[in-house]
């Protein structure tokens, strides 16, 4: 068992799109992402990307093409010296009630146990409050971006509502915010929101 970071992909790794990424022409890196992705592989702690991709179950594209950007999306990260160790992604449309969808943590646990992730040490970096949910109902400490849905979603809830998590601009971030609790040698449950 290791710790390990999980994040979630549209609004983390590459801009959000209201009309969702469907095709890779669609996939655009944020700023920094990749740069952030770099950085990241030096932990050496696995690296796993979860995703809710809803356009398979609404009809909007096909499993094997959401398969596909995925497996394009790691291999530019690879090629910018980073490293994403494994995709996980919910592809039912949001009212199937499945148990992968984020706020549930089918696809943190599901990660986990392919990875063999100590979930108590482990991050998860998500622009969404559904990935704050779930990275709680998993034992994971979350970890929110502003990019992507973060700043809309933070004016409508109270954070302190959903438990302690850490608010930051993005997944550069982010990424130093863990090298920093982890040269301070911080505990998961000592972790507070900021």
């Amino acid at each position: 068992m290791r710790p390990g970071i999980l994040l979630d992909r549209d609004g983390v790794i590459n801009a959000n799109r209201p009309d969702h990424v469907k095709y890779w022409a669609e996939f655009e890196f944020l700023p920094g992402a990749l740069g952030a992705l770099r950085r990241l592989a030096n932990l050496e702690w696995p690296i796993a990307v979860i995703t809710n991709q809803s356009i398979i179950g609404r009809g909007l594209a096909t499993r094997e093409t959401v398969e596909a950007i995925n497996a394009r999306m790691a291999a530019e990260v690879q090629a910018a010296g980073g490293r994403i160790d494994g995709v996980w992604y919910c592809p039912h449309a949001p009212e199937t009630g499945c148990a992968c969808r984020k706020p549930a943590p089918g696809l943190v646990l599901a990660a986990a146990e392919a990875l063999h992730l100590d979930l108590a040490h482990s991050f998860l970096v998500g622009d969404a409050l559904s990935d704050i949910q779930a990275a709680h109902a998993a034992g994971v400490y979350p970890i929110m971006v502003r990019t992507g849905r973060g700043v809309a979603q933070l004016q409508s809830t109270v954070p302190s509502a959903l438990g302690a998590f850490t608010i930051v601009d993005d997944l550069q971030a982010a990424v130093d915010w863990i090298y920093d609790a982890l040269e301070r040698n911080v505990s998961q449950p000592a972790l507070g929101t900021q």
